[in-house]
């Protein structure tokens, strides 16, 4: 395992101290897309009105989304991929069949 980093992120005009086994640039990264979410709402005017605890509690519902939409998505992608790799293989168990059939008509 590498050693913990501590790296110092400034998030919606606060500076942050974060502690993880993560790069230091994945930890900007991810600060990065918080702020870029904060900047998305601060531009709505039905979010500049509500208080601070409802801000973050719907900050929070907004990135959480923005997980399970990913996850989602994997979810999708995976088992496309597992669909692809069963018809190459039985693809290529076809193929073995058909070759096997031609050689054994090359024969007679």
């Amino acid at each position: 395992m590498s050693a913990k980093n501590h790296t110092q992120v400034l998030i919606n005009g606060q500076i942050f101290v974060i502690g993880g086994y993560e790069s230091e640039e994945y930890i900007q990264k991810v600060a990065h897309y918080i702020n870029s979410k904060l900047t998305e709402f601060q531009k709505l005017d039905s979010y500049r009105r509500q208080s601070n605890d409802k801000k973050s509690i719907l900050a929070q519902l907004n990135i959480a989304d923005d997980y399970f939409k990913a996850k989602k998505q994997v979810e999708v992608l995976e088992e496309s991929i597992a669909e692809r790799d069963k018809e190459i293989f039985d693809l290529k168990h076809n193929l073995i069949d058909m070759q096997r059939k031609l050689d054994e008509l090359k024969k007679k």
